[in-house]
């Protein structure tokens, strides 16, 4: 990739030129993998940990009212309303499936189904706890993760049929990758700065 390009803007604004100084983070500084896997439980495991830490990226340097910051209207997504819907996802996924454990939805109520991106408000102590919880969840199903003797492990779906631990892993490297898409969009709107 060439040092700088000219991009072509669709609503008659002048083309901005692209440098590094736009990335998230220089290709030779990211802290993402770029190891190639011998097997698929590090395949699976190495892909959902980067496409973690690429949230916490398009987050970063961020302050409250910025993560709150909705999109267009009339939707309800925030960077915010990401880091605790994938808090709820994490819970969902390796707590109540996998672990088979009683664990509350944390934002969503029967009053408000979306209260994880509803209740995304700019306030430092929402932010903070946000955070927290989401850390406390990618622990907690990384820790699980690791104790399986194999990605055979089955869980137990609310409809009563199972589901293995593999599928848990590629459904959530497929959550994320489809929510970083959208922290991309977020994240350019708020200050410009754009990447993987």
């Amino acid at each position: 990739m060439a040092d700088a390009r000219t991009t072509a803007d669709t609503d008659d604004q002048p083309a901005r030129q692209f440098g590094w100084s736009d990335m998230f983070v220089h290709p030779d500084e990211d802290p993402r993998s770029t190891e190639s896997y011998d097997d698929e439980r590090s395949m699976l495991i190495g892909y959902l940990r980067d496409y973690r830490l690429t949230l916490e990226m398009k987050c970063s340097g961020l302050g409250p009212e910025e993560l709150a910051r909705r999109s267009v209207p009339p939707s309800t997504m925030s960077l915010l309303g990401l880091v605790r819907h994938l808090a709820e996802v994490e819970r969902n996924w390796f707590r109540r499936v996998m672990a088979g454990q009683d664990a509350p939805r944390i934002y969503a109520t029967e009053e408000d189904s979306d209260g994880d991106f509803n209740g995304a408000a700019a306030d430092p102590e929402v932010v903070a706890e946000a955070w927290h919880t989401w850390r406390s969840e990618v622990k907690f199903a990384e820790q699980l993760v690791a104790e399986s003797p194999d990605l055979g492990v089955r869980g137990r779906m609310r409809d009563g049929g199972t589901i293995s631990l593999r599928e848990v892993l590629l459904h959530m490297v497929e959550e994320y990758a489809r929510h970083c898409g959208h922290a991309d969009l977020l994240r350019e709107r708020i200050d410009g700065r754009v990447g993987q």
